[in-house]
């Protein structure tokens, strides 16, 4: 798949989305239609290994990713094991009057039967992504 950008106005301070959008820990209880289980594996200074199951575009994703993060302005993430092997996505968050840019980059490189079903269903993993990134935009802007 090609590269694609996105980015969210989020009405919620930078280090609240930020805070909220790292904590894989939170991710299975407060998105689990989307993360149906997450399983931290190592945890050194600001890099995380962590087991994923991801639901998107009606298929389940099993993955390793390696979060790499510069508080409050950079999160990438390498998946270095799994169905989407190789996909590198990075999240920058930008103070703006009343809220936060976040500018979400990703790489998506797929497998198998995801690869597939992408291209008949064009786009879907990456509108289900978009549709992620929008649920945490809204419980960002309840907590304010």
């Amino acid at each position: 798949m090609s590269k694609i950008i996105f980015e969210k106005i989020i009405k919620a301070d930078r280090k609240k989305v930020f805070e909220l959008t790292t904590n894989y820990e939170n991710f299975q209880k407060i998105l689990p239609q989307y993360y149906p289980s997450i399983r931290i594996i190592s945890v050194r200074g600001n890099v995380s290994v962590v087991e994923e199951h991801l639901q998107i575009a009606g298929r389940e994703l099993v993955m390793m990713a390696k979060h790499v993060i510069d508080e409050p302005i950079l999160h990438e993430i390498f998946i270095i094991g799994g169905d989407a092997k190789g996909t590198h996505i990075i999240k920058r968050y930008e103070s703006i009057p009343h809220g936060t840019k976040l500018t979400v980059e990703i790489d998506w490189k797929l497998k198998g039967m995801m690869k597939l079903s992408n291209l008949f269903g064009k786009n879907k993993v990456l509108n289900d992504y978009s549709k992620i990134i929008d649920e945490f935009a809204v419980i960002a802007e309840t907590l304010v």
